[in-house]
């Protein structure tokens, strides 16, 4: 039920049918994020995506919040190192508002300069708020660790000093260089007709130009050692890992089925390892992260001080026993199945259907069917996990970051660096 169009000034719409729901998510899509910012503007991604939600020249904020609310409907945003969202989900008989509510937002939002005075008050609290929330703040110490001194490494809400700076001329010039039709992607699934959000979109963004901002990116240098910072917290927060594959690599889906076994579930090796059978830990897990020329898989623990350094030796000889011994045939059809179990699950729901065909489209430029997912899931065998953690474990060197109230004497150093 995907269809893809393109109207003339270059917007991109893709869409997913499903006839037997009764919700439509709709979804823009913008190719930039905190990736493409320079020194000067940190943060200025995150900022315009606060700033469209504080009113257009037809609505007010309030008028934008109680026709959502009228029609019982959700609306939000995010942004990314790679990209923005802006989408709302509400009923099929709401199409049309909905249309005009993003579109509105996203065409004739006034920028105006007491809502930026204002909205930076709210993201410095926000910054700080992440600031007070440790196991979160060390993912992103983490990432600024191993890709120093580039784009993919800074924090997307930017720096304090970077927000205070914000100006409407810095605002309205990188909207105007990045909101571009080349780089705007509509999604949509649910109960719909191509046609429709095709007539939509051709008659509510069909008119606006500019020139594509092609943005050179330099891929960043990974950094393999060791960051100690000291915090006082209850915990030590505990984030360590090394070079992934990226969004378009071929190991995409063998490295989710590592990850899975690894630390991605309830039933994983480090999730039972560390939490069930020793008690060291109520959160332990590993994840992906996956960009256009780069990635990184990573795990997270949070532990007591005195129990930091255990944690890391449980860490690192789960990793290195699998690396040198593999996994069980067991363990690689438990990680397919709950990899598609969870990939099918999500299908039933009109909003992660329009995130999965957006981000395809923004992140690859093509559309991968569930069946075709399946079967990259379904193709991933003992002798391709082998060699993917001889790639990803066995010749490459670990980073780790910890946060919290422990000294250097402290940690294995071998491991690192």
């Amino acid at each position: 039920m995907y269809k893809k169009s393109v109207l003339a000034n270059g917007i991109r719409i893709v869409t997913d049918e499903l006839p037997y729901v009764k919700s439509i998510t709709l979804g823009i899509w913008v190719s930039t994020g905190s990736r493409h910012e320079q020194d000067h503007n940190q943060g200025i991604s995150h900022f315009i995506e606060h700033l469209l939600f504080k009113g257009t020249k037809n609505r007010s904020a309030k008028d934008i919040a109680e026709q959502i609310d009228e029609v019982g409907g959700q609306l939000n945003a995010f942004t990314s190192k790679e990209y923005t969202c802006y989408y709302i989900k509400l009923l099929d008989t709401h199409l049309q508002l909905g249309m005009e509510i993003l579109t509105d937002m996203l065409l004739n939002s006034k920028f105006d300069a007491q809502d930026i005075l204002r909205e930076k008050e709210v993201v410095v609290e926000e910054y700080n708020m992440y600031e007070d929330t440790p196991d979160e703040l060390v993912h992103d110490l983490y990432l600024s660790h191993v890709f120093p001194n580039h784009p993919i490494g800074r924090n997307i809400l930017g720096t304090r000093n970077s927000i205070t700076n914000f100006s409407t001329k810095l605002v309205n010039e990188y909207y105007q260089a990045n909101y571009t039709p080349g780089k705007i992607v509509v999604a949509a699934a649910g109960n719909l007709k191509h046609q429709d959000i095709m007539r939509l979109t051709e008659q509510l963004l069909g008119n606006i130009s500019g020139e594509n901002l092609n943005h050179k990116l330099q891929r960043p240098i990974y950094n393999p050692s060791m960051q100690i910072i000291s915090k006082k917290t209850e915990q030590v927060h505990i984030c360590l890992g090394t070079q992934g594959v990226t969004q378009s690599s071929p190991d995409l889906y063998a490295i989710h089925v590592l990850n899975n076994i690894i630390g991605g579930s309830a039933s994983s090796r480090l999730f039972q390892a560390i939490r069930e059978e020793r008690g060291l830990a109520y959160s332990i897990f590993s994840y992906q992260s996956n960009y256009t020329d780069c990635g990184l898989f990573s795990i997270y623990a949070g532990t007591r001080p005195d129990n930091t350094k255990q944690v890391i030796h449980l860490i690192m000889d789960t990793i290195y026993n699998i690396a040198e011994q593999g996994v069980t045939e067991k363990e690689l059809y438990k990680a397919k199945e709950q990899l598609k179990g969870s990939l099918l699950l999500g299908l039933e729901s009109s909003s992660s259907r329009m995130s999965r065909i957006g981000k395809q489209e923004v992140m690859l430029e093509k559309y991968i069917t569930p069946e075709e997912i399946v079967q990259e899931i379904d193709a991933v065998t003992m002798e391709k996990l082998e060699q993917l953690c001889v790639n990803v474990f066995a010749q490459q060197k670990f980073s780790c970051v910890t946060l919290g109230p422990i000294s250097e004497k402290e940690i294995p150093e071998n491991y690192f660096g």
